[in-house]
């Protein structure tokens, strides 16, 4: 492991063993903290107990706790803008010098900064299926439905904090009024793979395809503590590609990794999007 240096020191490091490219990225919640929004596992981050799927669609005392704290975490989310880590990878990507991009983050940022191919793993906040009929609708419109059966719930809460999935701690949510399917009256879920679900097999797939087809990887703020994320670069270290992972604190794949920097996101990867000239 390589501990924190100048940006440009690491950025250097970086670009001898990633090489010309294209670089498969793979991000993770440490990538978007400087856009507000907390980490999952960081050296600082308070424990966390994610929801699982089973306990979502099996309790409805506990799906309407969810909801009321997804209704107010929604709102902070939205309003959250990239960073320059994310900015840094978009500008990569259309230099040439990455392909696309693996994220586990559901926060959309990727493609807010400008990134074309990303695939977003674990799904995204923005938004939501019914479990009956398969129908799609966006989050935004939930927002609004939501609103008029809970007037100013949103509002009349104080001190949130706000976990990377859009979940919002609460203390109280009794008489949250929840929103079935407009169209079928099925259960309403967010568009994001649970802890309990798996990650839909085309997208897995397809993130293989985006490794096979690059020279190397980055990791970028994931300390790789879930297979899903962790298996692309257990795939390129197979295929005996270069991998390098910029994180604080440890990560689950470090004895993969051809570089570790323990180092924050967004500075190193500006430095490192100059040392590609993009």
């Amino acid at each position: 492991m390589t501990q924190a240096q100048s940006p440009a020191a690491a950025a250097a490091r970086l670009r001898e063993v990633l090489g010309d490219g294209p670089i498969a990225v793979v991000t993770g919640a440490g990538i978007s903290t400087d856009s507000g929004i907390p980490d999952y596992r960081g050296p600082d981050s308070p424990p966390r107990t994610p929801m699982t799927y089973q306990q979502f669609v099996g309790d409805p005392a506990f799906r309407r706790h969810y909801w009321a704290r997804n209704h107010v975490g929604w709102h902070y989310m939205e309003a959250t803008r990239p960073n320059g880590g994310h900015t840094a990878l978009a500008r990569m990507e259309a230099a040439g010098a990455v392909s696309g991009v693996i994220t586990q983050n559901v926060d959309t940022l990727h493609e807010e900064a400008g990134s074309r191919r990303v695939i977003d793993l674990h799904g995204r906040f923005d938004r939501v299926v019914c479990l009956s009929c398969g129908r799609t609708i966006g989050r935004a419109h939930l927002a609004e439905r939501l609103t008029e059966l809970n007037p100013r719930f949103a509002e009349s809460v104080a001190d949130v904090e706000v976990a990377p999935d859009a979940d919002a701690v609460l203390a109280s949510t009794e008489g949250f009024r929840v929103a079935d399917c407009e169209f079928c009256g099925g259960m309403l879920k967010p568009d994001i793979v649970y802890f309990g679900e798996n990650v839909p097999k085309e997208r897995v797939l397809e993130a293989y395809a985006l490794v096979d087809a690059s020279t190397s990887v980055l990791v970028a703020g994931s300390s790789l503590t879930v297979l899903s994320g962790r298996r692309f670069v257990r795939h390129a270290a197979k295929q005996d590609k270069p991998v390098a992972i910029v994180n604080r604190g440890e990560t689950r794949a470090d004895e993969s990794a051809t570089v570790k920097l323990d180092a924050g996101c967004s500075e190193v990867l500006k430095a490192l999007a100059e040392a590609y000239g993009a």
